[in-house]
């Protein structure tokens, strides 16, 4: 049986000084997970550690995160790092900084168990 959906959660993350891609990514991750709980896994009894954990993080400079960092942050599972172009750059043109601010979505895919009819 194909792993089913069982949470989709979104986070933003920034790096205010230095124009740090990867610090705003995994800022974004956190504050996902921080919006999240998956009781269901105690409750079933299933093992975290085989969660599919997909993560996608939208910047406007994908190639500067470290997707191996980003994918550290997230506490359990089988995880994979997609990085796509997205998220915003705000350039302060005073002092040639840039803010940059990460998108997150983490969907965690699990096979359940078969319900009992």
């Amino acid at each position: 049986m194909p792993a089913k959906r069982v949470i989709l959660e979104m986070g933003t993350g920034n790096d205010l000084h230095g124009g740090d891609y990867t610090k705003a990514a995994v800022r974004a991750v956190a504050d996902a997970l921080h919006h999240s709980s998956l009781p269901l896994i105690r409750t079933l009894k299933l093992d975290a550690e085989r969660m599919q954990v997909e993560v996608t993080i939208g910047v406007q400079r994908p190639e500067k995160v470290d997707a191996g960092a980003v994918k550290s942050a997230l506490p359990h599972g089988e995880v994979t790092v997609n990085i796509v172009k997205g998220g915003l750059d705000v350039p302060d043109d005073e002092t040639g900084d840039i803010a940059v601010i990460a998108s997150a979505a983490v969907c965690v895919r699990m096979d359940l168990p078969q319900a009992r009819r």
